[in-house]
């Protein structure tokens, strides 16, 4: 048979290119055969959809009567086996096959016996082969059965042929372990289905008449069962296996036979063999399996399959049976309970029961007569007990299942109640009672309620649980419980809807019904200060509220004031979901008011807040609604000042934003195009209209199209590349008509190309120009690996195919000079550039110094070729460098840039490995690779020879460092150098560590990813790897993991190891299987035979060996690997270890434990491990008893490693995750209930030990108590009651109150909670609180302490939960009063002292006030008493009792009051108090007044102090204190405290700024004594030594406010900043200008918390000059910011003196000469470049931001004495300078063709901040000259103009682009 491509080459010579066909018709072939050669050479399955879509389009373009002249010459045939080659070679790709067929089928109505015949003639060459089924021959006939409707008909044809060469497969198939187990036999059972149930009326008679029985389908069949019985252990082929017996026994034409195959096949559950009888057709079966397949794959199939009169038939012994009730369901409940490893799948079987149920239940009262579900009968408690105990499995899908399961149960219940007129329904309200009492952090709560919701009424669910609305916003701040929360608040408000629609109601009626339950709850939501609760909030509930109740928008918005905190974000999220859920206009909402608080929202300094607003503006549910000319102003105005935003959450929304409002733009331009064809000419008015929106449109597309490249720039921070680069992809994805095969949505209209031929006649959308190429060119050398590869995918995506030729040849230059840097991140860079060459060169420069090698053959792409053959050639010459001169390489060809190279361009490129190179070169890298990494392995042992050898153990890193030593000292001339040791490392070990590092960690990666990529793409049995090749690979690896200690070179190692091991263990070869196997067995043996060094400690390669395999093996079989070494690692960990160890060894048992720990960790096992949980467990609290402290070790991270994974990830809430996991004590046992036992043992062992005598003095250790109590503490309380079999937990936790283990106690206290059910809490404090002891009883201390840690944490519990009724509480808290004793003096432990005050601090609100009041005299009788001893646990509780008082105002004024009288320790416990205090104790501004007054009247003092925590501590008391103050006589007008005397302040204020000048103290100590001084500043009374106070602060803040500062000290800056602008005295001009400067500094700051200060002080400047004292203050972002003060200086001190020289420190230096020398001598001299102290800063957009400022500073040059001649000095210094620097950019010269040298400088940051430096300075020296005679002599204005634009145009077209400011300026756009 002809290939595909003979077939093409044959139907265009003897169809297209004929005379006889007509022209259209020829065309249309033509483009039909393009399209089908296009599908077959593409890899990528949309894209092959989508060409052979095309080309059924193309065919139905041609007439059945021009088909008819082809078959007339003979070419129909040659087109249908045209078609039909295709259709073979997609056979796995069923869409493609379908789309096929259908081309088919339209030539089957020309001639049907044609493609009839050649159809038949492909599937006779399968069935009549001689040779057995090949898996592509299977697939080929289950692709003729499944996708082709001719292939059917053939297949029906030949139904007993395919039976025949099936039966003849099964049983060859079936004996080889590689073959029963993988894709052949899989398939085999799929073609098996496909056959039973499309030919089922032709199968039907071969099984069920005897007189045609078939031996071929007996085969076939007794193949099947053996498959569900285990003969095979791959899962999905026993679940086809299953179903296809099911389908089998689906086509019995009488019903009572296919009943009594089924009741046949309900057989396999016993325990001996059986005969299993389907027909006529009988199979001997043997005994069931252990892992419960065979029984869940039977269940499943009758379930799927089945008729339902098989369903609910009788077993032929028992009348009253039936085979849905009671044959099915009770293997499914086994199954169910049964924690076998397909618990997911017994899940999914039992749902589809529920739905078999459902459907059959008609029929099922018919026949049994009574109720299916009546209460308390045994199948409703069954299923009941299954759906409520696995709600919270931790095995994937099963809870899923669960919540998908009991609706189905509810809705059965439903019908049945219904059916027998059961009116009570008392199993709805039984189990709301049930679900009421679990806690709201139980996910299952829930999704019971929602569906119970239907059955019983929002009002009934709401009065039973009134605590919904709280649980509901608890969940939503809380990430894993949100969406069953959302969930639950939709059922909800969908139910209420429902139950007002009876039309009485109007939609504003039905507003405020909502309302009245539910406004609070999300205006609560919406205006938290919690994020989780806030984000989810607006992204859950304001959603599906607008789609129930569309006019709730109005009493929302009623509720909100943009000016409080929190509302304003709450507004936009308002009004954009409103908008983009119904469409309605939020413009008319409220009036004009709404475009002015959207312009807040714009520019508000929180992302949150601007990209809700963001949202507002660019959402809409038609992508059609086109922008209106205001929303485009305001997205022009708003994107700029969004470039450069530090959060990434920000950019990506930034970018979504921007893609919806570009695509409404693109969509309502389309529209406006294709109405433009459609309307008729007069309509004169419509076209205007059509004209503008086009217009505006098209010009906002390339507005926003040119600004990414000048945000691109070199010097720019990452932040506005990355933003710029996400902006550039959006208009690129959004209008252009390329089309991306690796995306489902977004891809661009059909039509596309009718707008963009608009805009190109317009002469706009030029998107892929040269300088934009030469910009993005410029971004592949960025320091960021993120930005480098969204150019390279920007440029690959959307530029021209290929670079121009000058282009290639500089770029090639240039990544070649990389490819050999040393530091990894040039080289890196240099392999991107050469993947984007290799995807750009059409042709290979010829001048290239990386030479081909022509003696390797060539694929069938020789540029590529050519290109890879040369790295090859390349990374030989490196090898062999290395070889002779080991620093040399590491400095010149260091090996691993070239590897890298080699990596993206085999790895990545678009066609497969052997489309791109031939053979030999395949091998010829991996020979290299071999001799590489046993080079750099020899290396580091310091003997080339020994780490050939299987023997030696790897080097230490002690080891390594001396081989590197004698290294550098050989390459030095001389021997190793003697002297001391050097503890940092030189550049010489640096350099040559990197080397061997990286290259073998490159080598790991490259080699797995090119295994994998070559099998991949080879078939079976032609594969050229042989097994000597993967031998040889698989040694590489071994050197690697077991020989380098490298962490990284390991852990790259292992990525590529699993894929090597992945794609060898999905071999159909068995020899190919072996060669992992046999890894993980040489691997086991290393763990487990003695050595006489460490392996596992120290390297880390050994475990993640084993880890590797067993990760690689397929998840669908049974993964006998995985237990065969879990189960050895075992049993080498439980060896007993010998009494006289060598600590320096590795023991056999220890490195076991750690191996174990790496499976329980590695993420590519996931929870296949956790079958082994419960013996892991065991084993690693067994060992923690060891002598041997290494086993110790090992086995407590095994317990902590194996508990995270038990227990799964822990939930997170904004508040800090919570001290418990989501899985409750119930459902972890369940689980594992092999645990229980243990555990309960343990905890009994340890209860046991401390039952002794009283006066004993014993510490009995048990060294598995504590992680016991710990894995306990972490399960979710309040989710089990006491009728489950837990209760016996409970004494041993309570008797271990008296460990005389202080952590043993607290953690014991803990657990408690989580094993105590809801329904015990009040039993357990009342037990509790009955053992208080009187003060003359006896007491144990330790028992004592414990039980009240036990109190507290349940009362805690149960507070939280309202579980305990208040005469219980009484009783409690009476007992808890009368044991007031224990805070006292009489009782001698503070530990005690201190839990008995937790406890009364729980019960507060509860508690009487003679109680409290004798406890708060009690303790401060304690703190005022001088303290003679120190005592443990003393100051600890002095802490608390403060905090207790504290939160009473009375008895905090007191304490306060007492303040020299204390102690210094409890005078820093108490300043500590004012800054950790939660709130409620500054909320009153008397007491704050008091702080203040006593804080103030201490401060010399305190500074005086000696003790620098308790000066820290006081000032920052002060601080908060004086904040606090000043915050709340704003708000309410109070007079302010009294100042300090007139000459304490200043000698304050003195110390403070001394401190500062003279750098006393560390950063943190200065920042708050900068905070503190600036906010007494304001204290200071007016006068001279004022203004000399403020001018020394001044200076202080120009000094910390330097980028090397340190940040605590700049923000302390910013904040000094904000003291000053709320200032109400006039503050000198000179010191605004200054403060003002410091201003424009702190917003450039790296840090983000520096620049939001920085705008909280413009903010306040700004709403203090406006006059608006009364508003809070209303902070701006940071970007409009800068401006304001900008102009803030401009407007007021224009003519101060400093001002021009502020503007003016703010430009880069021009000095162009000097940076072009520097970046002409600079050499690679370094591993690591220095950063600069603040990479955030953008001297060059600095610059664009000062020019308007300064242009406008020359305008006023007449207009003061002073400007005019400062203005003047700085024109006659400078100007000599900017000409002489125009000079040089004018000598640049930058060629026509693109030269490596001005490749380099694009990318030269010094580059092109010196040119926009020099600019700026030239357009204000241009400014100068024309607005003043006196300068006009340094130079002539035109002249200087001319010289200006010529450098900006000759700049420009070579690349570098200018801010926008810089080019409107020189272009005239600003006034010059």
């Amino acid at each position: 048979m002809l290939s595909f491509e003979e077939l093409v080459t044959r139907f265009q010579g003897c169809v297209i290119a004929e005379d006889q066909t007509p022209e259209q018709v020829s065309q249309t072939l033509r483009l039909f055969t393009d399209k089908l050669s296009e599908a077959s050479r593409n890899t990528v399955k949309r894209c092959k959809e989508r060409c052979l879509e095309e080309a059924v389009q193309l065919l139905r373009h041609i007439s059945e009567e021009q088909l008819h002249l082809l078959e007339e010459e003979s070419h129909l045939l040659l087109l249908v086996r045209l078609l039909l080659s295709l259709q073979l070679q997609m056979v796995n790709i069923s869409t493609a096959c379908r789309k096929v067929d259908q081309m088919l089928q339209q030539l089957s109505k020309v001639n049907l016996s044609v493609v009839l015949g050649e159809t038949q003639l492909c599937l006779q060459r399968i069935i009549h082969a001689e040779q057995m089924l090949s898996l592509e021959d299977l697939q080929r006939a289950c692709m003729f059965l499944e996708d082709s409707t001719v292939g059917r008909e053939v297949c029906r044809e030949s139904h007993l042929s395919l039976l025949s060469k099936v039966s003849q497969l099964f049983p060859a198939a079936l004996q080889q372990e590689s073959l029963r187990d993988g894709p052949l036999c899989y398939i085999a059972v799929k073609m098996c289905l496909q056959i039973f149930q499309l030919l089922s009326r032709e199968v039907a008679p071969l099984v069920w008449d005897k007189n045609h029985v078939s031996p071929d389908v007996q085969k076939i069949l007794q193949a099947l069962m053996d498959i569900v019985l285990g003969q095979c252990c791959n899962r999905d082929t026993r679940l086809l296996a299953g179903t296809a017996v099911a389908m089998l026994i689906n086509t019995a034409p009488e019903s009572s036979a296919g009943e009594a195959a089924a009741w046949s096949l309900l057989q396999l559950s016993y325990s001996e063999s059986w005969l299993l009888t389907v027909g006529a057709l009988q199979v001997q079966c043997g005994p069931a399996g252990r892992d419960g397949v065979d029984r869940l794959v039977v269940c499943r199939g009758l379930l799927t399959c089945c008729r339902p009169h098989v369903l609910l038939s009788s077993h032929e012994d028992d009348a009253e049976t039936c085979l849905l009730l009671t044959g099915l369901f009770p293997l499914v409940y086994a199954l169910c309970e049964e924690k076998l490893d397909c618990h997911y799948f017994a899940f999914e079987v039992l749902t589809l029961w529920l739905k078999k149920v459902k459907e059959c239940l008609a029929d099922i009262w018919k026949k049994t007569g009574v109720p299916l579900l009546p209460d308390d009968s045994s199948l409703q408690q069954e299923l009941l007990h299954i759906i409520w105990t696995n709600a919270e499995s931790p095995v994937d899908g099963v809870a899923e299942s669960v919540r998908s399961a009991f609706p189905l149960l509810l809705d059965l219940y439903e019908l049945d109640c219904e059916h027998f007129c059961d009116t009570e329904k008392n199993l709805y309200v039984t189990l709301l009672q049930r679900i009421i009492k679990l806690p709201w952090e139980a996910k299952a709560k829930y999704h019971r309620l929602c569906a119970l919701l239907p059955y019983l009424g929002t009002d009934m669910v709401l009065d039973h649980c009134a605590e919904i609305p709280s649980h509901l916003l608890k969940c939503l701040s809380t990430n894993h419980l949100s969406p069953c929360g959302s969930d639950l608040y939709r059922c909800l408000i969908q139910q209420q809807r429902r139950e007002l629609h009876d039309g009485s109601h109007s939609e504003l009626d039905l507003a405020d019904r909502w309302a009245g339950r539910w406004r609070s709850v999300l205006h609560e939501a919406l205006t938290s200060d919690v994020t989780l609760l806030q984000n989810n909030g607006s992204t859950h509930l304001l959603p599906c509220t607008f789609q129930v109740f569309p006019s709730a928008v109005d009493p929302l918005l009623a509720s909100l004031d943009p000016f409080s905190p929190g509302h304003l974000h709450a507004w936009a999220c308002v009004l954009s979901s409103y908008r983009g859920v119904t469409g309605g206009s939020p413009w008319a909402l409220q009036g004009s008011s709404t475009l002015q608080t959207l312009r807040l929202a714009l520019g508000s300094a929180d992302d949150k807040v601007r990209l809700a607003a963001l949202n507002l503006v660019c959402c809409s549910p038609k992508t059609r609604d086109a922008p209106s000319a205001e929303e485009m102003e305001t997205m022009r105005r708003f994107i700029p000042h969004n470039l450069n935003c530090e959060s990434s959450p920000f950019r990506q929304h930034f970018q979504a934003g921007i893609k919806k409002f570009l695509v409404r733009i693109r969509d309502g331009c389309l529209a406006r195009v294709r109405g433009q064809k459609k309307k008729k000419k007069g309509d004169a008015n419509y076209t205007e209209r059509t004209d503008d929106i086009l217009q505006q449109g098209i010009e906002f597309v390339e507005w926003l199209g040119q600004l990414p490249y000048s945000n691109l720039a070199p010097g720019l921070s990452y932040q506005r590349k990355k933003t710029a680069l996400l902006v550039l992809s959006a208009v690129l994805e959004t209008c252009t008509d390329s089309w991306s095969p690796d995306k489902k949505k977004g891809q661009p209209p059909a039509n596309m190309g009718s707008l963009i031929s608009c805009a190109r006649q317009r002469g706009l959308w030029d998107f892929s120009c040269r300088t934009k190429q030469l910009v993005l060119i410029g971004c592949l050398e960025d320091s960021t690996n993120e930005i480098r590869e969204l150019s390279a995918g920007l440029l690959l995506r959307f530029f021209p195919r290929s670079f121009p030729r000058d282009i290639a040849a500089a770029l090639l230059t240039r990544t070649n000079r990389l490819l050999c840097s040393p530091r990894v991140q040039e080289a890196q860079t240099g392999a991107l550039m050469m993947k984007v060459l290799l995807h750009k060169s059409q042709e290979h420069p010829e001048d290239s110094r990386l030479h081909s090698d022509t003696s390797v053959s060539r694929g069938r792409d020789p540029e590529a070729s050519c290109m890879i053959q040369s790295l090859v050639t390349e990374l030989e010459e490196h090898y062999l460098t290395a070889k002779a001169d080991m620093m040399l390489a590491a400095k010149t060809k260091p090996i691993h840039g070239v590897l890298s190279a080699l990596q993206r361009c085999l790895l990545e490129a678009t066609g497969g490995v052997f489309e791109t190179v031939g053979h030999g070169l395949i091998f010829k890298v991996l020979s290299v690779m071999e001799r590489i990494s046993l080079l750099l392995l020899g290396v580091l042992y310091g003997d080339l020879d020994a780490c050939a050898t299987e023997t030696d153990a790897p080097p230490s890193f002690y080891d390594m460092g001396n081989a590197i030593s004698s290294l550098i000292g050989q390459a030095a001339g001389g021997g190793q150098a003697d002297g001391e040791e050097m503890v940092l490392l030189t550049e010489e070990h640096s350099l040559v560590l990197t080397c061997c590092w990286v290259s073998l960690k490159e080598i790991g990666i490259f080699l797995g990813s090119l295994v994998e990529k070559i099998r991949a793409e080879s078939k079976p049995d032609q594969c050229p790897l042989t097994k000597e090749d993967l031998m040889r690979a698989s040694r590489v690896f071994k050197n690697i993991l077991l020989k380098c200690r490298h962490w990284g070179a390991v852990e790259g190692c292992c990525v590529g190891f699993t894929r090597f091991c992945a794609s060898l263990l999905s071999s159909s070869d068995a020899e190919l299987r072996d060669i992992p196997a046999h890894m993980l067995k040489q691997g086991l043996q290393v763990v487990q035979s003695p050595r006489s060094t460490s392996v596992t400690r120290r390297a880390a390669g050994l475990p993640m060996l084993i880890l590797c395999v067993l990760s690689a093996e397929e998840a669908s079989k049974s993964r006998p690997l995985l237990a065969h070494s879990v189960h050895a690692l075992l049993e080498t960990a439980r060896t007993a270890v010998p009494e006289n160890w060598d600590q320096t060894v590795d023991l056999p048992q220890v490195c076991a434990v750690h191996t174990l720990q790496a499976l329980v960790r590695g993420s590519g096992l996931g929870a296949a491990v956790l079958q082994f949980a419960p013996s892991v467990a065991v084993l690693s609290l067994t060992l923690l008893s060891s002598p041997c402290w290494a086993m110790r070790n090992a086995a407590l991270q095994l317990y902590s490693s194996l508990c995270s994974r038990m227990l799964g990830q822990r939930p997170s809430s904004e508040e800090g995750a919570p001290a418990q996991n989501g899985m409750s004590p119930l459902a972890f046992f369940l689980h594992y209930p092999s645990l229980q036992p243990f555990l309960l043992g343990e905890l009994k062992g340890a209860a046991k030990d401390l039952q002794g005598p009283s006066n004993e003095a014993r510490l009995h250790l048990q060294p598995s108590l504590f992680p016991v109590l710990t894995l306990l503490a972490q399960l979710q309380p309040g989710v089990h009651d006491s009728t489950e079999s837990l209760s016996d937990f409970l004494p041993p936790l309570l008797q271990l109150s008296a460990s005389p283990i202080h952590s043993v106690r607290v953690m014991a206290s803990k657990a408690l909670v989580a094993m105590t059910p809801p329904s015990e809490y009040t039993s357990i404090l009342l037990e509790l609180t009955a053992q208080l002891p009187g003060l003359q009883e006896r007491r144990r201390h330790n028992r004592l302490h414990g039980q009240l840690l036990q109190v507290r944490a349940v009362l805690d519990r149960a507070l939280c939960a309202h579980s305990v009724p208040s005469a219980d509480l009484r009783e409690v808290l009476s007992r808890v009063e009368a044991a007031l004793w224990l805070v006292t003096e009489a009782q001698r432990c503070p530990l005690v002292r201190a839990a008995y005050l937790g406890v009364a601090e729980s019960l507060r609100e509860y508690c009487c006030e003679t109680f409290l009041s004798k406890l708060s005299e009690s303790l401060m009788h304690d703190l005022q008493k001088p303290q003679q001893q120190l005592q443990v646990g003393l100051s600890s509780f002095h802490q608390q009792a403060i905090h207790f008082l504290c939160t009473d105002e009375k008895w905090a004024c007191q304490i306060w009051g007492s303040f020299c009288a204390l102690s210094l320790d409890l005078r820093l416990s108490l300043a500590a108090s004012v800054v950790v205090v939660d709130g409620r104790g500054l909320q009153e501004s008397s007491l704050n007044e008091v702080i203040q007054r006593v804080l103030q009247s201490n401060l010399r003092g305190a500074l005086l102090n000696q003790n620098v925590e308790y000066r820290r501590t006081f000032l920052e008391a002060l601080v908060t204190a004086m904040v606090k103050g000043d915050s709340t006589s704003s708000h309410h007008r109070r007079p302010q405290s009294a100042p300090l005397e007139d000459p304490v302040l200043p000698e304050c204020v003195d110390l403070l700024l001394g401190d500062l000048e003279e750098q006393r103290g560390g950063p943190e100590l200065l920042s708050q004594a900068l905070s503190a001084a600036s906010l007494l500043l304001s204290r200071l009374p007016h006068s001279s030594r004022k203004t000399a106070v403020l001018r020394r602060w001044c200076s202080i803040l120009e000094i910390q406010r330097c980028p090397d500062a340190p940040e605590v000290l700049r923000l302390a800056c910013a904040e000094a900043l904000c003291a000053a602008a709320g200032r109400e005295d006039g503050t000198p001009p000179v010191v605004m200008i200054r403060l003002i400067n410091t201003g424009l500094y702190l917003l450039q700051d790296q840090s983000q918390q520096v620049r939001m200060k920085a705008a909280c002080f413009t903010s306040t400047l700004h709403h203090v000059r406006r006059g608006e004292p009364q508003r809070s203050v209303y902070v701006m972002q940071v970007n409009q910011a800068l401006p304001l003060l900008l102009d803030l200086l401009l407007e007021e001190f224009w003519d101060t003196p400093g001002t021009l020289e502020v503007l003016l420190c703010h430009l880069p230096q021009p000095d162009l000469r000097s940076v072009l020398k520097e970046a002409s001598e600079t050499t690679c001299s370094s591993l690591y470049e220095q950063d600069e102290a603040n990479v955030f800063a953008e001297p060059s957009v600095m610059s664009a931001r000062v020019l308007p400022h300064l242009l406008q500073m020359a305008g006023k040059y007449s207009k003061s004495s002073a400007l005019a001649q400062s203005q003047r000095s700085w024109a006659e210094d400078n100007a000599a300078q900017v000409l002489d620097g125009l000079r040089v950019c004018r000598e640049l010269q930058p060629a026509e063709t693109l030269t490596p040298v001005w490749l380099a400088r694009l990318r030269d940051p010094r580059f092109h901040i010196a040119l926009c430096g020099l600019l700026t300075r030239a357009a204000f020296l241009l400014q100068l000259l024309r607005t003043s005679d006196d300068v006009r002599h340094l130079c002539e204005p035109s002249s200087l103009h001319r010289s200006v634009q010529d450098v900006c145009s000759l700049l420009s077209q070579s690349g570098v682009r200018f801010p926008a400011a810089l080019t409107a300026a020189v272009s005239g756009e600003l006034p010059l």
